[in-house]
């Protein structure tokens, strides 16, 4: 081996230390995923039994005509999440959805706090919203700091929503990921980074609290989650 080339070899694993990011999307192979979610009963979550039941081996939320919801309802897993990292499948036919973590648990099968949007247009695709209290925290596609005092700044681009959209799959399973480490949030689609969120704003930034699956009021709409997975990193 030439001096150049063992120079080369030395200097690569300091580089990839230097710039490693401090969040990282675990590989499938790593260990602590645990199922959150048997396939087959609702054991572990709560919500209302005529919106929510087990289909296709899926979590299902749904509304029809005939059986609306008056306003927002959530399934609620039964343990709260502090530092962690999600992986689940999702599908949704019609109307808009979301993932719910580190959220408030109100009663009556409502959770208030940050929301993955999951969605059926591209109006919401890949945003970061907190329900029930400050709106859209980060658009898909962003990197975003919030300050203590609530003001937001668009720290740079991370996709451009043309490729958010593309990304996506109709009507059929997207793999969503969720990372969220001390004030850090982190959000991908089917692989692709979504959002970057850093989040400062004091009283409003939660560590902790429940995690949930939204199904919003309005039209007839059904959403569905499988494969849900998670790590605790701490």
């Amino acid at each position: 081996m030439s001096a150049k080339l063992n120079f080369l070899f030395l200097l690569t694993p300091l580089l990839a230390l230097t710039f490693a990011p401090s969040i990282s999307v675990a590989s499938e192979e790593d260990d602590g995923f645990v199922s959150i979610f048997d396939g087959t009963t609702l054991t572990g979550w709560n919500g209302k039994p005529e919106f929510w039941s087990v289909r296709d081996g899926a979590v299902t939320g749904e509304t029809t005509a005939e059986k609306p919801t008056d306003g927002n309802t959530f399934l609620i897993f039964k343990d709260e999440v502090g530092d962690f990292e999600l992986r689940v499948k999702v599908r949704i036919f019609g109307g808009n959805s979301g993932i719910q973590f580190r959220s408030l648990n109100k009663g009556n099968s409502v959770v208030h706090g940050y929301q993955t949007d999951v969605d059926s247009t591209d109006k919401y695709m890949g945003d970061l919203y907190d329900e029930g209290g400050r709106g859209v925290l980060a658009k898909g596609g962003d990197k975003v700091s919030i300050g203590m005092k609530g003001d937001k700044t668009i720290v740079a681009k991370l996709s451009d929503r043309r490729d958010i959209i593309s990304a996506i799959n109709p009507m059929d399973w997207n793999t969503y990921v969720v990372i969220a480490k001390g004030n850090r949030i982190i959000q991908k689609i089917n692989g692709l980074n979504t959002v970057d969120l850093v989040d400062n704003e004091k009283g409003r930034a939660r560590a902790n609290g429940v995690l949930a699956f939204q199904l919003h009021a309005g039209p007839p709409m059904r959403v569905q989650f499988k494969d849900i997975r998670i790590k605790r990193l701490r």
